[in-house]
């Protein structure tokens, strides 16, 4: 019996299996088609971060309704305190013009401070998905009533509070949501839709819920670590790496503004591994077809000791730009460089349109004076561009000004760095307190292993600004002066955190929420190029006749344009040697400057030792070959020299002297004076050394006549030397030589015994 009723239930159990097993599953819902959303935002103008938003809603083809353009914002200030209420005052009207379609969905969001990541399709799948007529964003902070915390619903995973930045949801559902709306344009947006959120009866009716897992909505306020870059073949997208997800909407609410910024840079397809940048040429200006080039203010800046200031004044002269359409402003801050602007200034102030010096005499600040230099631009509504220019800025591209007016952005600097350093003109990130950070991408910014235009939270040394810019966004003077911050700190932080300006200069507590939102600009770094270099000036020591001479440690690069003969490289690749004599070797090596320069400095110093055979500066204080010198020890030049050495004449000897592997060290180092009054010839001798270099430091039959040097055992004569250039000879045994006699004028050479 118990057998019988144990099959009997056997068979129910398995007939009822059966049939559950033969039902069909569930059909998911049909797609809702993208021509059934709707895109709102809230912009009362067009800024940069809201034309950033617009452009990423072009790519993915959202169709955007813009709220409230033109309209005076009454919202307050909503990146600094509470307000946002016009946001659903405007949203509430158009809702209510609309012809509210139960399958309609609508998307609402900011603009100035959000970008898209994803298309149509994945947004609506995703809010599918979520099940639930009306989704909010969802963030990790409490805002703006820290005291409504605990009434939130717990959630297992994910964040837990209301962000009013993104709402989706079906229009009939969201229409009855902003219909409640009866309050003040400087209310808190956050907090009205908080309120109704967090009364339970209002959440079940309105079939309201968080996108807890950012499937949609990524807000990164205290989320920054939370996300990270995913490059794609086409395009870039943001990854919770929390949740795994790939968010629709990107929000740089709060503080993290920046690292949108920072984000914008790639997201969507700004910029990618694949084809590089993606905006790099929108709206750019063709110079080519201009009728006029425009009219650019040039504001110059020498606040510090500079190097090789002569030849930053030779490059901003050799930009290929109309000097008719450039104005010049100089600030200069050091006396020892008045010198060289003047120079500057009797040669070249006819060539430009307007050229203004204001010199250390007027005791300027720095912030004052870059306040001065960009005030004659906004003053003049025929200025059409202010270029800021630095004396550390070494501009190696004569296309550069041009090249950044066809940029055609409000603001944006060529990227400069120092030689071989990571040291440049930006900062990719700023810290919490406002100072450097380095950005994930900084180094290959840098390197130029991604070459784009950057949107950057800080530049300094060289930028341009539109005209039209400072007399609209930054129309206020005193941009560079804020306290406890660097001038070109102040400027940046005015300018990427500026808010419009209130209705009155002093304005009553009640006019407080008349501001508009902020509306910081943009500005951007572009490394489609190489522009330049910039110089060190942290150890310039101007005590020196020509202090540039000392500079061949800090400033190599420029060291050896100055001062290293434009051939020199010849030798190397041409063979650009001559043996005049067996064993003696000719080449270029001093420029010209170099050549004028080292004896200028001799010459400055004065003591010479007039060819006496008792020598206190050498050891044992007897020198049995006397001649008229100087030693480089003397001017304090023997480090220098010994480097230059070692960088421009070991290779050379590697070259001519097959083998033979210098140690690039020598003891004596030394310039003669010939004269006929004084010293006019050397006697035969050998010198104590390997090899022995003589470099020419002026003209013969221009500075001297006579002079030159004969080797004995082969009866061999070097008779016209060549400024600039050395001949290398072993110094021991084999070439015995002498000075030949310089019979007018003074005559000048280098020397050194190398490897003694």
């Amino acid at each position: 019996m118990k057998l019988l009723k144990f099959f009997l239930l056997f068979s129910c159990c398995l007939k009822f299996a059966l049939s559950l097993s033969s039902t069909a599953a569930p059909r998911a819902p049909a797609p809702i088609p993208k021509e059934k959303l709707l895109v709102v935002t809230v912009a009362t103008e067009e800024t940069d971060g809201f034309r950033r938003f617009m452009q990423s809603a072009s790519y993915f083809n959202y169709t955007v309704k813009v709220l409230g353009m033109g309209e005076a914002w009454k919202g307050g200030d909503v990146g600094r305190s509470i307000g946002g209420g016009q946001k659903v005052r405007l949203l509430k009207e158009a809702m209510d013009a609309l012809e509210v379609q139960e399958d309609l969905v609508v998307l609402s969001v900011d603009s100035y401070d959000l970008i898209f990541a994803g298309g149509p399709e994945e947004l609506l799948r995703k809010f599918q998905q979520a099940n639930h007529k009306v989704v909010f964003a969802a963030e990790g902070l409490v805002w703006p009533d820290k005291r409504l915390a605990d009434k939130y619903p717990s959630v297992r995973s994910g964040k837990r509070y209301l962000n009013s930045g993104g709402i989706i949801g079906y229009a009939p559902y969201l229409k009855r949501l902003v219909s409640q709306w009866d309050l003040h344009d400087n209310d808190d947006d956050q907090l009205f839709y908080t309120k109704i959120y967090l009364d339970p009866l209002q959440r079940e009716t309105l079939n309201m819920t968080l996108d807890h897992k950012c499937q949609i909505f990524q807000n990164l306020n205290a989320a920054v670590d939370d996300v990270l870059l995913k490059f794609g073949t086409d395009r870039v997208r943001v990854r919770n790496t929390l949740y795994d997800s790939l968010p629709v909407v990107v929000h740089g609410n709060g503080n993290t503004k920046m690292y949108l910024n920072y984000l914008g840079n790639y997201v969507p397809n700004a910029w990618n591994y694949e084809h590089g940048c993606g905006h790099c040429h929108d709206d750019v200006l063709d110079s080519s077809q201009l009728k006029e080039f425009p009219s650019v203010q040039v504001g110059v800046f020498i606040e510090q000791p500079s190097p090789f200031l002569p030849e930053f004044f030779q490059r901003l002269w050799d930009l290929d730009y109309p000097k008719d359409r450039i104005k010049l402003f100089v600030h200069n801050n050091v006396v020892y460089h008045e010198k060289h602007i003047q120079k500057f200034w009797q040669e070249n102030r006819g060539a430009y349109s307007s050229f203004k010096v204001v010199g250390p005499e007027e005791n300027l600040s720095q912030g004052d004076a870059r306040n001065m230099g960009m005030d004659l631009c906004r003053k003049d509504a025929a200025c059409d561009y202010y270029f800021s220019l630095d004396s550390d800025v070494m501009l190696t591209n004569q296309e550069t000004l041009k090249l950044l007016v066809e940029q055609n952005r409000k603001i944006i600097g060529p990227l400069v760095t120092r030689h071989s350093k990571l040291w440049s003109n930006f900062w990719g990130a700023l810290s919490l307190d406002g100072y450097y950070a380095r950005s994930e991408d900084y180094v290959d910014i840098v390197q130029r292993k991604r070459i784009g235009v950057w949107n950057i939270p800080y530049m300094a040394h060289v930028y341009l600004i539109k005209g039209s810019a400072l007399r609209a966004e930054l129309k206020e003077r005193n941009y560079f002066v804020l306290e406890k911050l660097d001038p070109d700190m102040a400027f940046c932080r005015n300018a990427r955190e500026m808010t419009s300006h209130r209705e009155k200069d002093s304005p009553s507590p009640e006019s407080f929420h008349m501001l508009r939102p902020p509306k910081g600009m943009f500005m951007y770094l572009s490394n489609l190029h190489e522009f330049g270099r910039l110089v060190s000036a942290a150890n310039y020591n101007t005590s020196h006749y020509n202090s540039d001479l000392w500079q061949i440690f800090e400033n190599p690069v420029d060291w050896k344009e100055k001062y290293i003969h434009r051939n020199y490289t010849q030798i190397f690749t041409e063979n650009f040697t001559e043996e005049p004599c067996p064993d003696v070797f000719w080449f270029p090596v001093l420029t010209e400057k170099a050549c004028d320069e080292l004896v200028e400095e001799m010459e400055h110093y004065g003591s010479w030792s007039g060819g006496k055979h008792q020598d206190k500066r050498i050891s044992g204080g007897y020198e049995t070959v006397p001649t008229d010198d100087i030693h480089m020890k003397q001017i304090g030049f023997d480090r220098e020299w010994l480097h230059f050495i070692r960088e421009f004449i070991s290779p050379v000897t590697l070259k001519v002297f097959s083998g033979y592997y210098t140690k690039g060290y020598a003891l004596m180092n030394f310039v003669v004076k010939y004269t006929p009054e004084r010293q006019a010839y050397l006697r035969p001798h050998h010198d104590s050394s390997t090899f022995t270099i003589n470099i020419a430091l002026n003209n013969k039959d221009t500075d001297f006549q006579g002079g030159g040097c004969r080797f004995h055992r082969y009866n061999c004569s070097i008779e016209s030397p060549r400024k600039g250039w050395s001949f290398m000879h072993p110094g021991r045994l084999t070439h015995l030589h002498e000075g030949l006699p310089t019979t007018n004028g003074t005559r000048y050479i280098a020397v050194s015994f190398i490897d003694p």
